[in-house]
This record gives structure tokens, C-alpha cells and sequence, in this order.
């Protein structure tokens, strides 16, 4: 399957390898900025990073925050001067403000899927987390056989934002719709997505947003689960529909 971009009035939805990566001279970091204003997506910005062996230079962003998600590889996420462990499937909360560094020992690279947002509840004092992971959360239910776990969230002190991991069996979901902005990236996997009257084949590394109430179906044609990350503003329970079509 060839790389490919598809942008309709409806969302966007796109193949990782059909962006440019961005090098910073001395940085270990290749940064892909697969969705954002330009595809029509306000609110979030979704960039696919590849961190070679070594440390990265500094990252801060002004008056936004940033939750992170590693799909592969492990390392250490230096935040404000304190030391975090990564392995796949963490996710990391950087309030406004603060400052990181990815360090990767190598030898192979440290793949993370990155959402910016920007910041309106602020975060609270006591009730933050910098790492989640997937291993540690309870398992819930979308449907009747979907489940997914929260990564980010506001029990992570994270009130703006949702991040998830979510397990989609060999399927096809009702047609539904959300109220809430999302940009996905599918972790593992092949299938179709059903977006407004488009039907576009993804599989791991593809990237699509989902405005608010458009109507859509994620479809795992493959053999195996399909894992799917997400990221919607503002926060709240993926498994919530302002549209359903099984309720009709």
C-alpha cells in the first residue's frame, strides 16, 4: 500500500510516511507534523517523532502542553530535571511550560506519538502524573466487544485533554459521532476507515482526525486486533456518542 494523504470536508486521514520529517541540527530528533491547522484541525496538532540513540536537545512549548505516547523502543524522559522511564506504550504528560529531553540508549530508534493542545483548566497541584502505562490501567468498554485504557487524563492532572489506547477486534463498529475534536494514529493493525461518504483503507502508521459530529466507523478488516491511539479535546469517555447509528 502506498503512502497517501486524503482531505475532504469531513477530516483528514493520511499515511505517516507521506510527511517530510524535520531535523533540528544536533538533535536527535525527526519530527513529522502529520496533523494540524492546515488540515483543518484548530484545536490539536499531532506530530509522529523519531528519537535516534543519544539525548535529545530541550522541547518547550508556550502557553500549550503536550502528552506523549511511545509506540516503540524504551528510554528516559528528563522533565524538569526529574528521570521517567518509557517503554512502549506510556504516556507522557508535559504540562505548560515545562520543559523535556528524550533520551534513547539505543541501538534501534524510540518512536513517540506526540499531541499538542492548547491549555485552558490549568492542571492541579497533588494530582499530577508525568507517566502512565497502558500495563497498569484497569481495562473498559466501548460497545460490545471494544475495549480501551486511559492513558492522559484528568486523573493525571490533565483536565484539557483525553489520551487512550483503544482495541478494536475483527469488526465493524455502528456508524457514530463524537462531540469532542480527535486525531487518531493506528498503532497495529489494518483496516478501513468509514468517514462521512469516504472509505479509506489505514493500517499501522496511519493518521486521521475526526472534527466534531462528523459521523464515522473505524473497520478492522485484519485477522488480529487492531490498536488504535487517540487524542480528543476536550477531555472526556471515548465511549460517549452525540450520534449512534445502533440506537436507531
Amino acid at each position: 500500500m502506498k503512502d497517501w494523504r486524503v482531505a475532504t470536508s469531513q477530516g483528514t486521514v493520511l499515511s505517516e510516511g507521506a510527511v517530510e520529517a524535520r531535523q533540528s541540527p544536533g538533535d536527535t530528533a525527526a519530527t513529522k507534523i502529520t496533523i494540524d491547522a492546515s488540515s483543518g484541525c484548530e484545536r490539536l496538532e499531532q506530530r509522529v517523532i523519531r528519537f535516534a540513540p543519544g539525548r535529545s536537545r530541550p522541547r518547550s512549548l508556550n502557553g500549550r502542553q503536550e502528552v506523549l505516547y511511545v509506540a516503540t523502543g524504551s528510554g528516559t524522559v528528563h522533565v524538569e530535571g526529574e528521570a521517567h522511564a518509557l517503554e512502549p506504550d506510556t504516556g507522557v504528560f508535559v504540562a505548560p511550560g515545562e520543559a523535556y529531553e528524550i533520551e534513547n540508549p539505543g541501538p534501534g530508534e524510540l518512536l513517540v506519538v506526540s499531541v499538542v493542545a492548547p491549555e485552558s483548566s490549568g492542571v492541579a497541584s497533588g494530582e499530577r502524573r508525568v507517566v502512565v502505562r497502558f500495563r497498569e490501567q484497569p481495562v473498559l468498554t466501548a460497545g460490545t466487544d471494544r475495549e480501551f485504557r486511559y492513558l492522559i487524563n484528568q486523573d493525571a492532572g490533565c483536565y484539557d485533554v483525553t489520551q487512550f489506547l483503544g482495541i478494536i477486534p475483527p469488526s465493524r463498529a455502528p456508524l457514530h459521532s463524537h462531540v469532542y475534536d480527535e486525531v487518531v494514529y493506528v498503532v497495529e493493525g489494518e483496516g478501513v476507515l468509514h468517514l462521512g461518504e469516504e472509505h479509506t483503507p489505514i493500517r499501522t502508521g496511519s493518521c486521521f482526525h475526526l472534527p466534531p459530529g462528523v459521523v464515522h466507523c473505524v473497520e478492522n478488516s485484519g485477522t488480529g486486533p487492531m490498536r488504535v491511539l487517540g487524542v480528543f479535546h476536550p477531555s472526556g469517555d471515548p465511549a460517549s456518542r452525540a450520534y449512534d447509528e445502533s440506537n436507531k
